[in-house]
């Protein structure tokens, strides 16, 4: 165990600072995560802090002995050894040990002295208490959660694709066990397996851990603290993602509140400094006025927290079985990968399709989407289906000698195009870059928005979020949600399906099966088979005995049948909802009006100590300046009820900004 602290630390590219003073503390058993746009500089700090790259200023100091290890984001390529011998590199931290006994044991030859034989058993006691011994048990064991087969082991790593070869670049980091674990991306290349049993395994990790991840929900599961990097600078914010998110919701809209008001003052001062100008009895003001404009700095609001915006076109009518699935049976070679297999999608349904990699996720939605003839049975769309289809390498159908422009230009006003663009992180001077020079990622990602600018009845999307960062995914999870269209969609993101997917379908070694609604319940049965040790869903989520698949397709049916008579409510239970509901509203209500009465007393505070018989009397400004604190600290007491209040509301009743307040 150990602390390392980071103090100071400065670097600069030519004219643009990177980091500026940067401090932060990880002390024992810290979960936290390092939030920021891209380019911010998430991912030089982590190499700075790892020792990997220098610096301009600054220093980085641990506890003596405390040892660190870094998993970069991507570009690892292994070569030479076997997956087993490449993750048991892991254990190479006794290698300093194992040398000193064999050196040890080369002198007890012709030296029998009490110092040395209690020395090798002071080291052969040191390896007896650590995990040496059981490595190959702990090797075998991080491998399968991470999606290895045990005739995986042996084979050669440049055999793997780069996704597989960072999973056992990852697997030897956790077998480091080192004080401070520092994952840059960990979960970019995992399935939804592996993802659960690494959140499992991050939090019965006895040392430290320190990520930057675009998993909203996976943050919100390992992460007690946030460090924000923005503008060179880092901030400090307790909590896990989403109330990290919170709390800066709360600062954006003061920093909005106070840009408009800064763009207010800006434009008066501008106009009495036009105006007075060349009159002389004024040449003081306008000069002051002038200083004070130069002093002025611009109120900016983070771009990884902007709020994005999309929306979808609308779709055209399709029928109600959208999609038609019957007695499937899909091989490639000897290898079946679809057996008799059955599936309808209903109008306006969301099918996740999830499952490790490899399964079939990807065969079975290029086959929906009509791109594979080549498999037994019937797999059709219904009449007039209108398809969106993104797969993972849509991207190689851009036109390379276009610009990012060009690729979506046809699909709207050029305003809305590049509002569009914008919100897929593409703004500025990037709208007018050749495709052919854009990266893997920034190539998937417009080929993304290209999908979706068209009109589509059903949407078929393979791992829509691989290439965005979490503002985006939530703008397209905003999208996605209020889109009238059906989406059949396959991700790993256990958030996003979580907020999207009505129907789960996850494809094993075993039968296809098919999970209706709930996420939660969903998850626990799949901790229960990976065997990781989970809390059971809430009770209202525990649902009976597992019923049969036909069973499971008729309730499913049933609840897209329109003439049904509802399900009657207990009036009781209904009305204590309504009055918690009515109750939980009205004090986020009067939470709201206090702070906004606080926000008038302090602009009249202000008002008061910019007044010259006060600002020039001592005794009076320190009283002002007193009061406004208090006003202030009042404030931010209320702000912090009001995220409260908001969160319990919407964890029983959903999303708050939806409802009138």
């Amino acid at each position: 165990m150990g602390i390392l602290q980071v103090q100071n630390i400065n670097l600069s590219f030519g004219d643009r600072t990177l980091l500026s003073n940067v401090s932060l503390t990880l002390g024992e058993h810290a979960r936290a995560a390092l939030a920021g746009g891209n380019g911010e500089g998430k991912s030089t700090l982590m190499k700075i802090i790892a020792g990997l790259m220098p610096c301009d200023g600054g220093q980085v100091t641990k506890t003596r002995g405390m040892r660190v290890s870094y998993l970069p984001q991507s570009d690892i390529v292994l070569r030479g050894n076997t997956v087993y011998e490449e993750i048991e590199k892991g254990f190479e931290r006794f290698s300093e040990n194992l040398e000193r006994q064999h050196e040890i044991e080369h002198l007890l030859v012709s030296d029998h002295s009490p110092e040395l034989l209690e020395e090798l058993n002071e080291l052969q006691e040191q390896l007896l208490d650590s995990s040496y011994y059981d490595r190959e048990q702990e090797i075998y064991a991080v491998a399968k959660g991470l999606g290895f087969t045990s005739s995986d082991m042996k084979r050669p790593c440049n055999e793997f694709s780069g996704g597989y070869q960072m999973r056992i670049a990852l697997a030897k980091v956790l077998c480091e066990s080192p004080d401070l674990m520092m994952l840059d991306e960990p979960t970019n290349y995992l399935d939804i397996e592996a993802r659960l049993w690494l959140d499992s395994f991050l939090k019965k990790y006895k040392g430290s851990v320190f990520l930057v991840c675009h998993d909203k929900g996976f943050l919100d599961d390992t992460v007690n603290e946030v460090y924000e990097l923005f503008n060179a600078k880092l901030t400090r914010y307790s909590g896990n993602y989403t109330f990290y998110e919170n709390q800066r919701r709360l600062e954006i809209e003061q920093l909005e509140a106070a840009y408009k008001r800064q763009q207010a003052e800006i434009e008066r001062t501008e106009q009495f400094i036009e105006r007075f100008r060349y009159k002389a009895t004024k040449s003081k003001q306008v000069q002051s006025r002038i200083k004070m404009l130069d002093k002025i700095e611009p109120v900016v609001v983070p771009s990884h927290l902007k709020t994005l915006h999309f929306s979808f076109p609308e779709p055209p009518h399709s029928p109600n079985d959208m999609v038609v699935i019957e007695h499937m049976t899909k091989r490639y070679g000897s290898q079946v990968v679809f057996n008799d297999f059955d599936m309808i999608v209903t109008k306006g349904q969301r099918l996740a399709v999830t499952g490790h990699n490899g399964i079939g996720k990807s065969t079975l939605l290029r086959i929906i989407a009509q791109q594979d003839p080549d498999f037994d049975g019937v797999a059709r769309l219904g009449t007039g289906v209108k398809v969106g289809y993104y797969a993972q390498d849509t991207a190689d159908s851009l036109d390379m000698s276009g610009t990012v422009f060009d690729q979506v230009s046809s699909y709207g006003t050029e305003g809305a195009i590049r509002n569009a663009l914008g919100s897929f992180l593409f703004s500025g001077d990037d709208i007018q870059k050749k495709a052919s020079v854009l990266s893997g990622g920034e190539r998937s990602r417009l080929a993304l928005l290209k999908i979706l600018l068209q009109p589509a009845s059903l949407l078929i999307l393979d791992e829509p979020t691989n290439h965005l960062d979490i503002n985006s995914k939530d703008m397209l999870l905003r999208a996605l949600q209020a889109y009238k269209g059906t989406i059949i969609f396959v991700s790993h993101d256990a958030y996003f399906i979580r907020a999207i997917a009505d129907r789960i379908l996850y494809l094993s070694d075993g039968a296809p099966e098919f999970f209706n609604g709930d996420y939660d319940y969903f998850q626990w049965k799949l901790d229960q088979r990976l065997g990781i040790e989970a809390d059971a869903p809430k009770a209202s989520k525990v649902l009976k005995a597992p019923k049969s698949q036909a069973e499971r397709d008729s309730e499913f049916k049933a609840s897209f049948d329109f003439s049904q008579k509802a399900p009657v409510v207990d009036r009781a239970e209904a009305n204590r909802l309504r009055n918690r509901r009515n109750k939980l509203k009205s004090e986020i209500e009067a939470l709201m009006n206090k702070v906004d009465d606080l926000d008038v007393q302090i602009s009249e505070v202000n008002a008061l100590m910019n007044l010259h018989e006060n600002y020039s009397n001592v005794q009076k400004i320190g009283e002002l300046a007193s009061r406004k604190q208090k006003l202030e600290d009042q404030k931010n007491d209320l702000e912090l009820q009001w995220i409260e209040k908001s969160d319990e509301y919407e964890k029983e009743f959903g999303d708050l900004s939806s409802e009138p307040i």
